[in-house]
């Protein structure tokens, strides 16, 4: 292979390692922000409305929110591929109606799921609720679109949530862009917590594979300096 054909394969491969690290970089940025905004929240709790959860401009926003409501009948929205403590489950929500909000889904926590992988039934909790607890962004859909599926119970299991989607299912004029997750301390659902970044990568992990990318890309501008040398020193000899 002639050198330049070398070299420019090598760049490219440089070029594309250099990308991916780069972009791990940002996803370490990202959460560290997001973890610094949360906690921040977390150890404050100024609570605000419930309906602040309606505001677009809030949308990718923390904030410790209180209000009253029910949960009205109709479907369970189940979010599948959720694990906790080594264990496979789903993550339930329910529509909330808050006063003086639009329709909210709230987190009542994680079920897991058998090996036939029957899913668990979730009725609505009867009655009003006082709820505080936090209003966050959704849960990341990740690189694949986020799929919904009507089972036999009625409930949607979805593999992300795709808000606008979901208010479509649910036959809802609107879902609040935000999700409510109540405080665990709130005799409510399931097992439940405030973790910040369930089932994904904390920054420390980007981080890691940042710096994987990056060697990578070293190793590779190091093997092609050494065969570019030895590349000039055949020729030399002919």
């Amino acid at each position: 292979m002639p050198l330049a054909v070398g070299w420019a394969l090598a760049l490219i491969v440089i070029a594309l390692f250099c990308g991916l690290g780069t972009w791990q970089l940002g996803r370490a940025k990202q959460k560290e922000a997001m973890l610094a905004a949360s906690q921040k929240i977390l150890s404050e709790r100024r609570a605000v409305p419930l309906g602040d959860a309606a505001r677009p401009a809030l949308r990718g926003d923390y904030a410790w929110a209180s209000g009253s409501g029910r949960f009205p009948p109709g479907p369970a929205v189940l979010l599948d591929n959720q694990n906790r403590d080594g264990r496979a489950g789903i993550r339930a929500y329910r529509v909330f109606q808050a006063e003086g909000a639009p329709p909210l889904l709230v987190e009542l926590g994680w079920l897991p799921l058998p090996g036939d992988r029957r899913l668990p039934e979730v009725p609505p909790p009867e009655g009003e609720y006082t709820l505080s607890g936090l209003l966050a962004p959704p849960p990341a859909e990740g690189l694949v679109k986020a799929v919904s599926a009507t089972q036999s119970s009625g409930d949607r299991l979805v593999t992300g949530l795709d808000m606008s989607a979901l208010a479509r299912d649910l036959r809802l004029p609107a879902l609040a862009p935000r999700v409510f997750r109540p405080d665990p301390a709130l005799p409510l659902g399931y097992a439940r917590d405030l973790d910040i970044l369930p089932n994904t990568l904390p920054p420390e992990r980007h981080l890691g594979y940042a710096v994987q990318w990056f060697g990578l890309a070293l190793a590779v501008l190091i093997t092609a300096l050494v065969v570019s040398r030895r590349g000039r020193r055949r020729q030399q000899e002919r």
